[in-house]
């Protein structure tokens, strides 16, 4: 399939990994189309809208309805989910866009104490990152695809990094609906001819549009880096590894220790690895960081070829 045929959906498409998803498709001279519950285009934390945010289509939907994009899908040749939610208590976004440290304290006390500032539960785990996402991958399957090729389904998941800071119902809900959506694809809608593939960050960064990310970013590279250069057969444990023999005591180290051993990654990155995925037809299934790297080119500490991509657990 040629680039410039492809015509890519993005759900969440004005949000922080959404927008930069738009625009690296933009640069690949793709037709992007965003679906969002507002339908406003996307602007920087300051206000600002960038040039690249006049040559997308912006369109309020609602994905959990169906009915309200479904004549978005006819002919679409890729779909992004970009869309979900780190805490329940969203406003969190808000204050990383802002760098308010105080506020964000508060968001996270609120979801590690169990307080749900969410009205209805449409907005939780359970809807915004699975239910929604499976709803899209529905309506792209029964859409009318353009031409026999083979389409895109990309869904925005997560490595298990952010225990026990956050509800292990996150990456839980992440990993349910790359279940689900894997089903689908390989037996209700097969013949829809669709490629699921399931994006694992990190820890997702960026110096000027999440300041607050910046510091725990370099302080987890720094720590993968070290992980990484351990040489097999280390007569003594690493933290990580450390971590680990305790989880069966406290089941959130093991989150802790992937943490140690997973590379931040930039948002640019994500949104070059998430369109390579799209143009990539060999690729499906969970790609973690290190996988995510390779496939955008980036070099990769040990690498000796195509190895496993998930954190070595006896590090």
């Amino acid at each position: 399939m040629a680039l410039a045929a492809q015509r890519l959906l993005v759900v969440g498409g004005n949000g922080f990994v959404g927008s930069a998803i738009c625009k690296a498709a933009l640069a690949r001279g793709w037709q992007v189309t965003s679906i969002s519950s507002s339908g406003k285009p996307y602007q920087t934390p300051k206000g600002h809208s960038p040039s690249w945010v006049s040559q997308v289509e912006w369109h309020a939907a609602d994905a959990l309805e169906p009915a309200s994009y479904a004549p978005l899908m006819e002919g679409r040749t890729s779909v992004v989910h970009a869309l979900g939610t780190l805490l329940e208590d969203t406003r969190y976004k808000a204050a990383l866009k802002s760098g308010d440290v105080l506020a964000l304290a508060s968001a996270f006390a609120s979801s590690a104490s169990g307080g749900n500032p969410l009205k209805t539960s449409r907005s939780g785990y359970d809807a915004l990152n699975r239910d929604s996402a499976l709803r899209v991958f529905e309506t792209f399957a029964a859409a009318q695809p353009e031409g026999p090729h083979e389409r895109a389904f990309v869904y925005i998941s997560a490595e298990d990094v952010f225990g026990p800071f956050v509800p292990p119902r996150y990456v839980q809900s992440k990993r349910e609906a790359e279940e689900e959506l894997a089903r689908l694809a390989t037996f209700e809608h097969a013949t829809a001819q669709i490629r699921p593939v399931f994006l694992r960050p990190g820890l997702i960064y960026h110096a000027h549009l999440r300041p607050l990310t910046s510091p725990a970013a370099a302080a987890l590279s720094a720590s993968a880096t070290l992980h990484g250069r351990v040489p097999p057969g280390f007569p003594l444990p690493t933290p990580a590894g450390v971590l680990r023999s305790l989880s069966g005591v406290f089941p959130p180290l093991s989150s802790v220790a992937n943490a140690l051993v997973t590379h931040p990654i930039h948002v640019d990155h994500v949104a070059s690895a998430a369109c390579a995925s799209i143009e990539t037809h060999s690729v499906s299934g969970p790609l973690g960081v290190r996988e995510m790297r390779r496939l955008i080119g980036w070099p990769v500490e040990g690498d000796l070829g195509n190895v496993a991509m998930e954190p070595n657990p006896s590090v």
